[in-house]
């Protein structure tokens, strides 16, 4: 588990839960704010994983979004017939969202202390959120262990600890930097990962390297300074991600559990 550390100026005196909250509403403000961008959602190796485990839920099972962001994934979800609710620390996002979007439960509030009733969910989904509190994972992870009931799924991702990144190191130690920096993100090998759910209580079915040719974009670009935007390098990336193995250039690593079962 490797720690990355990011310039953050503008944040002294924020503790981090307001730290992550600011960071993450700047993102999305960057992104357009909610639009209910909906197409994509199908597409994504997210939800080719996810969806054969969901098929086996009964239709209007209730799922929770930790992190939802912009909410696409939600209203995504809630197409395919289940309720899903999203929840993420951006107030501002969330109102967004709410106003936008008032037939969908959007709610503001910490993944680590939802607030939710225990066994409250049949799933739970989380993209690329546990990772960003320096405690490390563990109190997202007991907390998605308390919300869903016996047997429920929880499906979360975390940044690979990936060859790019072994060559690296960690990113921007503060040790390096005259700027003022924050603590961004851990980033996890396949065992790490499947070791940390383990330890919070889950049966681990899968565990699955992501995102790829996001993975090799990053690569062409850190390792030989090739522009992201350029077509060249995208054209590159596309060509290249399906022979290189997942473990080795992986973007992401999602995860399958399950909270087990009540013993009868």
């Amino acid at each position: 588990m490797r720690k990355d550390y990011m310039v953050a100026a503008e944040s002294a005196g924020l503790d981090e839960t307001d730290f992550v909250e600011a960071h993450w509403t700047k993102v999305w403000e960057r992104e357009g704010g909610p639009q209910g961008r909906l197409k994509r959602i199908a597409r994504q190796d997210e939800f080719r994983l996810m969806m054969p485990y969901l098929k086996s839920l009964p239709k209007g099972a209730r799922i929770l979004d930790g992190g939802c962001g912009l909410g696409d994934w939600v209203l995504a979800i809630n197409r395919e017939g289940f309720s899903s609710v999203g929840l993420d620390l951006s107030r501002k996002t969330i109102e967004q969202l709410q106003a936008h979007f008032p037939e969908t439960e959007f709610l503001a509030g910490d993944i680590r202390a939802t607030g939710f009733p225990s066994e409250s969910f049949d799933a739970y989904f989380s993209w690329g959120v546990f990772e960003h509190f320096e405690n490390g994972p563990q109190d997202c992870i007991r907390e998605a262990l308390r919300l869903l009931k016996p047997g429920g799924l929880l499906f979360a991702s975390v940044p690979l600890d990936n060859l790019r990144h072994a060559l690296r190191g960690s990113r921007e130690k503060p040790s390096a930097l005259t700027s003022p920096v924050r603590f961004y993100q851990y980033r996890f090998t396949r065992a790490e990962w499947s070791r940390e759910l383990g330890i919070g209580g889950f049966e681990v079915l899968g565990v699955h390297p992501i995102h790829k040719r996001q993975g090799v974009l990053r690569f062409l670009h850190h390792q030989f300074g090739l522009p992201y935007g350029w077509f060249f390098t995208r054209g590159l990336a596309f060509a290249l991600a399906p022979f290189v193995p997942g473990n080795l250039i992986g973007h992401m690593v999602l995860a399958v559990a399950r909270k087990p079962a009540v013993a009868p």
